[in-house]
């Protein structure tokens, strides 16, 4: 399995839409390549960094979304993003399972 790994910084106050696009567009998209199988978004305190884990079957599988995919999702959040996102692609060496429940942030 692999994982890709996209570190953010979001515009002042933009927090609400991006959760907003991850959880109405961008996720939907996701669930529709082939290969993909989880994603997770992180917002720090500051409501400003964020970084984004999308887990994927096969390198393959996430190289095909990055080339055919990834400059749409890109387009969606130039409003709310500071620069351009970093991206690293891992090998999934080990991992837990874990069901963690997803509330309001405080």
């Amino acid at each position: 399995m692999f994982v890709r790994k996209v570190t953010l910084q979001l515009k002042p106050n933009t927090r609400a839409e991006f959760t907003r696009l991850m959880e109405k567009e961008i996720i939907p998209t996701l669930r529709k390549q082939k290969g993909f199988k989880d994603e997770m978004t992180f917002l720090g305190p500051d409501g400003k960094d964020a970084f984004a884990l999308s887990f994927w079957e096969t390198k393959e599988n996430a190289e095909n979304y990055v080339r055919d995919v990834y400059p749409t999702v890109l387009k969606t959040l130039t409003n709310q993003l500071e620069n351009t996102p970093q991206v690293h692609v891992y090998e999934l060496i080990n991992s837990t399972p874990h069901l963690l429940a997803v509330g309001a942030a405080a």
